[in-house]
């Protein structure tokens, strides 16, 4: 393997991270755990951060660096509360120094961020993808999830909609938004395919060359026809903006749909994420990324997850027991390896 090629296996990830468990549920703030804390860092329902990504990416060949945001015993959903720590900035930053002093931050490929729930943490990790990309000796990306909220709430403080807007989504490569966020960044409201385009559009003049809608439900006739059977459909919206040989820029679309699953499965946020890091990662460039190719490999292997942890959780007398609904990443083992061919993706003229 080249020099270039073991770059694009490595991966520093900053991310929230708990010893048992997959996922955070139920809102609660850092200061109602710790009470001496002076700060607020509100705990999202979706994300599981560095428990859902790492083990994807490492069965996927990736040499995956660790940074946990968020320390803690286990999620939020648990009756008896947790225990653990909460990363600061400035400790990032020491992180971020051994490293860069030991000369171990060149040979990095691409930074992926999650959830991050301050601005002084977020402006942290401006800085570290600044002195990795100043850092870095080969092609480098910057994969964002830029975690704000779901189900029309927010899971952070909504200041920070104005901060990723304005310093986070414009050195980012590779942006993966839910529905929620999309129309929060961007302020249109989404209710069918144009709207998403549109939206994608806004987000394209911001910085990020590819923007993956993560999840859209859709009231159009076209997204219910792509449903399989009588399920409601989600879809899913890439959009890939290039540089034509006239130096202007052109978008290609494309959209893949599925049925929606019975239930509410957390953790689903940062699996997409760092499955779709892995499925494009091969390119050196990303106009030359295999865009309807990566999209399948991500959405089938996320219905095949997602399947498998509906019918576990049909297993337990109470499926709201929490462990009941946490995602079976080491079951699926199989599907990640060699994802499923159940839905294609289908290109949108623009």
């Amino acid at each position: 393997m080249s020099y270039a090629e073991n770059c694009a296996k490595r991966v520093l990830s900053i991310q929230s991270h708990v010893v048992s468990g997959c996922k955070f549920s139920d809102q609660m703030t850092f200061s109602m755990l710790h009470a001496e804390s002076s700060f607020e860092i509100l705990f999202l329902p979706k994300d599981v951060g560095n428990k859902a990504a790492v083990f994807p990416l490492q069965l996927l060949g990736f040499d995956v660096d660790v940074v946990n945001s968020v320390h803690f015993s286990n999620h939020t959903g648990y009756k008896q509360g947790v225990e653990g720590d909460v990363l600061k900035g400035d400790q990032l930053r020491d992180i971020l120094s051994g490293l860069e002093r030991n000369g171990l931050l060149t040979n990095v490929g691409t930074i992926l961020t999650g959830y991050i729930g301050s601005e002084s943490f977020l402006e942290a990790v401006l800085d570290v993808v600044e002195r990795v990309r100043q850092n870095s000796k080969t092609h480098f990306r910057y994969v964002c999830d830029p975690v704000l909220g779901d189900d029309g709430r927010f899971y952070v403080p909504s200041e920070l909609v104005d901060v990723y807007k304005r310093r986070v989504i414009p050195i980012a490569d590779v942006l993966t938004p839910n529905q929620f966020e999309v129309e929060k960044l961007t302020g249109i409201t989404i209710t069918n395919f144009e709207d998403a385009k549109k939206a994608c559009r806004r987000l394209h003049d911001m910085g990020p060359s590819l923007v993956v809608i993560t999840s859209l439900l859709l009231r159009d006739e076209s997204a219910a026809k792509e449903s399989v059977a009588q399920n409601p459909a989600i879809s899913v919206v890439a959009s890939q903006k290039v540089k034509a040989t006239n130096d202007s820029d052109s978008v290609r679309l494309w959209r893949i749909s599925c049925p929606v699953l019975p239930g509410r499965y957390t953790g689903t946020g940062d699996l997409f994420a760092a499955l779709l890091l892995a499925h494009t990662s091969s390119a050196c460039n990303d106009s030359s990324i295999d865009i309807p190719s990566a999209l399948e490999q991500v959405v089938n292997t996320m219905y095949a997850v997602i399947e498998r942890t509906h019918a576990h959780s049909q297993t337990f007398p109470d499926i709201s027991n929490p462990f009941a609904r946490e995602l079976q990443l080491i079951q699926s083992k199989k599907e990640i390896e060699s994802p499923p061919k159940r839905f294609r993706a289908v290109p949108c003229d623009e």
